[in-house]
C-alpha cells in the first residue's frame, strides 16, 4: 500500500471540510480506530488500503446533506457521500474494484444490516468508538452496541477497555 494515497486523501477530506475541525477530527479518529483495529485483527495490504480511505471519507457527504436536506441524516449521508468521494478519488488511479468498494462501504456505513466483510465490520466499529464519545452515549447504549454491532476482538477490547 502506498502510505502517500492515504496521506493525500486525508489532505483532500481536511480541505474538503476547510474550517469545519469537528467533521475533520471525526474522521481523524474514526481513520486511526480503524487503522488500528485493521493492522491487530491482521488485514491483507488491499483490505487495508480500503479501509483506511473509506474511513477517512466515511462522512464526505454530510456537507451536501446539509445543503440539499438541512439535515446530516445517515441515509442521506449514504446518498450523497459515494459520489463525492470518487471525485476526490479520481486523480488516484485506483483499481475500478477498489474504488468500488469504497464506494460501498461510505455509501452504507449507516446499514448495519448491509455488513459483509471485516473492512465493513471494522468501520462500523470504529465510527461507534468516536460517536460513543462525541454523542454522549449512556452506560446502556454502549452496553446495547457493544452487543448488538461489536464483532472484532480487538473492537471488542478497546469499547471495553475506554468505555466500560
Amino acid at each position: 500500500m502506498n502510505d502517500n494515497l492515504v496521506q493525500n486523501v486525508l489532505f483532500k477530506m481536511m480541505i474538503y471540510f476547510r474550517k469545519d475541525i469537528l467533521r475533520i477530527n471525526h474522521a481523524l479518529k474514526v481513520y486511526t480506530f480503524a487503522k488500528n483495529i485493521a493492522t491487530l485483527e491482521c488485514l491483507c495490504k488491499e483490505q487495508l488500503e480500503i479501509l483506511e480511505i473509506s474511513s477517512i471519507l466515511h462522512d464526505i457527504g454530510i456537507k451536501e446533506c446539509e445543503i440539499k436536506y438541512h439535515s446530516s441524516a445517515g441515509h442521506y449521508q449514504e446518498l450523497e457521500g459515494p459520489s463525492i468521494a470518487l471525485n476526490l478519488l479520481k486523480e488516484f488511479n485506483l483499481k475500478p474494484g477498489i474504488l468500488e468498494r469504497i464506494s460501498f462501504l461510505i455509501g452504507n456505513h449507516h446499514s448495519y444490516d448491509k455488513i459483509n466483510g471485516i473492512d465493513f465490520q471494522i468501520l462500523v466499529e470504529a465510527d461507534f468508538l468516536v460517536n460513543i464519545f462525541e454523542d454522549n452515549y449512556t452506560a446502556n447504549q454502549i452496553d446495547a452496541v457493544k452487543n448488538k454491532y461489536f464483532k472484532t476482538q480487538t473492537g471488542i477490547k478497546y469499547l471495553t477497555d475506554i468505555y466500560e
